[in-house]
């Protein structure tokens, strides 16, 4: 028989096995069942539909890592509305383009990001603004635990597997961002997917250091519901108060990225915590692998369990582990071989490393080529952007959606990320346009010439820098400063996305016709690393 795969039915199962165990603990410190969790959804879901937002509307969530999120987020689901979740750290710029993009109808933001929709407010296609506190936020918005109060009645639409459920905009790699479409199939494949591979249980304790925002929070917004696991909310990272909580709470499982693994190897250095609760921890981490020495911390002292995983967005994200335990023992420093790389592909998904024909590369760990990947839990598409769908799924082979990651492949079929194909900078787990920063310092009127690349980043991984040819031709008095330029990008991108250094040059290296060659640049940066891709 066939049953339509529904998002709707993570909440539905965990309301209908685990309606009186603890679902949530807030960041205000209050607790929440899944009956309960199932209230705030079905209030929302209520509000929402009073003010007449119907299947297939657009609702935007701008929060952190609160149960707000998970409320609005299953509340506008379980209407057929599409979960649309902000990333806080960008600019009102930014949410004006993608309030537009999306033609969103409704918005629920924080009262510390609420002023960022404020400011645009007058020049989007929203209609309603609701926050947790409008005591805390200037102009009108309606206070969301009010509008839940008002009803849990609400009539559920026919869904069917195929509607779109949920937008998640990139960070605009190559210009403005991309709202990457899924589907209820796909958000269902996916979570499956983390389930199995990530070994969700019902008795586990997942604290949420991942941004919800970001594809999902990994998906981990509907596996641990549906698997009746709890969720431990955050207001974001704080090495101290994650240790609190695995301590507090019983963490079993969170995920992070390698510059959260270095915040907290070095917060155990100097303050010796507690690091597990008595019970096993599993922790992800995702894209490049984070150094030898931070494996060995993490599982040698701290005695936690490190899965390296891939992917993108695009993705769903997650489309590859190393956690391939009969290729290695976990007692022998052999681990690191398979764990530093990206692995092997998930169940029911093909991963591939092709050469500029569209064909395999050899799998001798030596031949690069790009990843291109086929799976249910990729991406049916761009919203409304046909032509920059049919480029990502069609440019060396057809059907496949090209990862822009240059990598080897091993006689295992182990996948080992080498270089980047695109001008993408990865900083802290954040994409980061080289073509968005260039833009932005060419409006300085001190800028003649610039070009923006990865450098190394003992913190984040790699971070941008930025490569100046002053307008006055003179790299040694270029009529700014470097505080100046990074002063006036602040006020124009988001502060993640700011380069960490500026560097005056006389010329940029190009080729015969002109074009910029920030292949010399990296190589000049990265002399002393191993790879061209950092670790962040």
């Amino acid at each position: 028989m066939e049953k339509p795969l529904l998002a709707t039915d993570f909440l539905d199962r965990a309301r209908r096995h685990y309606g009186d165990e603890e679902a949530v603990v807030a960041t205000t410190g209050e607790r929440y069942t899944y009956d309960e969790l199932g209230e705030l959804a079905d209030g929302w879901a209520a509000a929402l539909q009073s003010r007449g937002v119907e299947k297939g509307d657009r609702v935007a969530v701008l929060d952190p890592n609160t149960h707000y999120h998970l409320a609005a987020a299953y509340g506008s689901m379980q209407l057929g509305a599409i979960h649309t979740p902000l990333n806080y750290r960008l600019v009102p710029a930014d949410f004006e383009y993608i309030l537009n993009d999306a033609s969103v109808k409704a918005v629920f933001a924080d009262h510390a990001y609420a002023e960022k929709i404020e400011a645009v407010r007058d020049s989007v296609p929203t209609e309603l603004f609701v926050t947790d506190d409008p005591d805390a936020v200037d102009g009108e918005w309606q206070s969301f635990d009010d509008l839940v109060a008002e009803s849990t009645d609400y009539d559920r639409p026919e869904m069917d597997e195929s509607d779109l459920i949920t937008i998640n905009y990139t960070s605009g790699t190559t210009g403005d961002p991309k709202g990457v479409c899924r589907t209820h199939r796909t958000e269902t494949l996916h979570a499956y997917l983390v389930s199995i591979h990530q070994e969700l249980r019902d008795d586990d304790v997942y604290l949420w250091t991942l941004p919800m925002f970001h594809v999902n929070g990994w998906g981990h917004i509907f596996t641990v519901t549906g698997m009746g696991a709890k969720h431990v909310c955050t207001r974001g990272v704080d090495a101290g108060k994650i240790f609190d909580a695995i301590h507090d709470e019983g963490v079993s499982y969170f995920c992070a990225a390698p510059t959260v693994l270095n915040m907290l190897q070095e917060y155990y250095a100097e303050h010796e915590p507690e690091t597990t609760a008595g019970r096993p921890i599993r922790v992800a981490t995702a894209g490049a692998a984070p150094p030898e020495a931070t494996i060995r911390t993490v599982e040698d002292e701290f005695g936690w369990y490190l899965k390296h995983v891939y992917g993108a967005t695009e993705t769903g994200p997650l489309i590859t582990t190393s956690d391939a335990r009969r290729f290695f023992d976990q007692e022998s420093d052999e681990r690191f071989a398979v764990k530093k790389s990206q692995g092997i592909g998930y169940l029911g998904t093909e991963v591939r490393v092709v050469d500029d024909d569209g064909e395999d590369v050899p799998q001798d760990g030596q031949t690069i080529g790009e990843i291109v990947v086929r799976g249910n839990q990729v991406m049916d598409g761009y919203w409304e952007k046909p032509d920059a769908t049919e480029e990502a799924f069609n440019e060396r082979a057809e059907g496949y959606y090209h990862m822009g990651d240059l990598a080897t492949v091993d006689e295992n079929g182990f996948v080992s990320i080498q270089d980047r194909k695109k001008d993408i900078i990865i900083s802290g787990g954040e994409n980061i346009s080289s073509i968005e920063l260039e833009d932005a310092l060419f409006d300085h009127d001190a800028v003649g010439d610039v070009a923006v690349i990865p450098a190394p980043s003992e913190k984040w991984g790699e971070t941008p820098k930025a490569f100046v040819v002053p307008a006055n031709g003179d790299h040694e008095n270029p009529g700014t400063t470097e505080k100046d330029v990074i002063a006036f990008l602040r006020e124009r991108i988001a502060t993640y996305k700011v380069p960490g250094e500026i560097e005056f040059v006389a010329e940029l290296p190009t080729t015969a016709t002109g074009k910029i060659q920030k292949y010399e640049l990296r190589e000049r940066e990265w002399a002393d690393e191993d790879r061209m891709v950092g670790e962040g």
